[in-house]
């Protein structure tokens, strides 16, 4: 197999939005706050209204010493003390749900108050991430997911003020021309803007065009260029490590799976031919090509490295088949 170049890396006209230093830029000021609002409000279209924000910090430290200090991306409360969590996460990470629920509940465990005179009366929570990649068990036509506390039998709403909004921006792709709602706009300038040349046309708007002036990479002082590209090159090694692991990773399954099936025909039909010559050519074939079968299936098994479904595919034979040569080489 060989190995995958990478793109080089470019900087365009436009910053990059699921940057850090290109989300705070857009999103995380209150010059720019009403970017913010205008995509909560496109996201939050017949849930909620939010008229106002108040920027939080984003470094957020337990009460106890031991509790490891938290960074959000992005962390405000509107105007009636719902709190917002908004992360980008451009890498895929395999416990990212489980840092969902671990961020939104120290915000929840923050509510409580240090005197005991309190009710348990909490303000509303939610976790916005946006993924540059998809979730493993997500619906494979959606790339929107609003997940909250639901009864499992009547999947009626539980719990009313915590809620996870999971955006998968590679699963977004329409053009411009096919935007209809304001979620849609949003999404394709995540996903496009630091691709485009100039403002679409349907994108034409007081909030759209706001946009557009910020982030413009000519518009950036030469201190924040400079973050910018830092910040860049940052991602960049990032996943140009991640690319090449993943490419060596599937070399060697690759390679494993050659050595396997090789050497389990070489096994298999110098078994099937000995016995052929004893029980007749018909018998011989058939035992031979079963024999073959096992031998690539144990030497598969061997490796450690297939499930039972991918060995099967491989071999020709059923998961039983597989399941049975398992057992016995135990």
């Amino acid at each position: 197999m060989k190995k995958a170049t990478l793109p080089k890396l470019k900087i365009g006209k436009f910053i990059d939005p699921l940057t850090d230093f290109g989300f705070k830029r857009i999103f995380g000021s209150d010059p720019t706050k009403d970017l913010l609002i205008h995509f909560l409000n496109e996201l939050f279209k017949g849930r909620k209204v939010i008229a106002d924000i108040t920027f939080n910090n984003n470094e957020h430290i337990g009460r106890a010493s031991k509790i490891r200090k938290m960074i959000f991306d992005l962390t405000c409360t509107a105007q009636d003390g719902e709190q917002f969590i908004i992360e980008v996460q451009r890498i895929k990470q395999k416990f990212f749900k489980d840092r969902a629920i671990y961020y939104i509940s120290r915000l929840i465990n923050n509510q409580a108050p240090q005197d005991s005179s309190w009710n348990y009366s909490l303000k509303e929570v939610y976790f916005i991430g946006i993924m540059d990649f998809a979730l493993e068990d997500s619906e494979v036509d959606k790339y929107l997911h609003w997940v909250s506390l639901a009864y499992e039998n009547s999947n009626k709403t539980f719990y009313n003020k915590l809620s996870f909004v999971f955006i998968e921006i590679p699963k977004f792709v329409k053009t411009d021309e096919e935007l209809t709602t304001g979620v849609d706009k949003w999404l394709y300038l995540l996903k496009n803007l630091s691709r485009l040349n100039k403002m679409p046309a349907i994108l034409n708007t007081r909030i759209f065009s706001k946009l557009f002036q910020i982030a413009l990479v000519s518009n950036l002082t030469k201190e924040d260029f400079m973050k910018y590209e830092k910040n860049l090159m940052a991602e960049w090694d990032e996943y140009a490590i991640k690319k090449t692991l993943e490419d060596e990773a599937k070399l060697a399954r690759e390679q494993a799976m050659e050595e396997g099936i090789a050497k389990g025909m070489a096994k298999g039909m110098a078994k099937g031919i000995a016995k052929g010559e004893e029980k007749g050519r018909k018998e011989g074939w058939v035992e031979g090509v079963e024999t073959k079968s096992y031998e690539v299936v144990a030497n598969l098994l061997e490796t450690k490295k297939f499930t039972i479904s991918e060995i099967a595919n491989f071999a020709g034979v059923s998961e039983g088949f597989v399941r049975k040569v398992k057992k016995g080489i135990k």
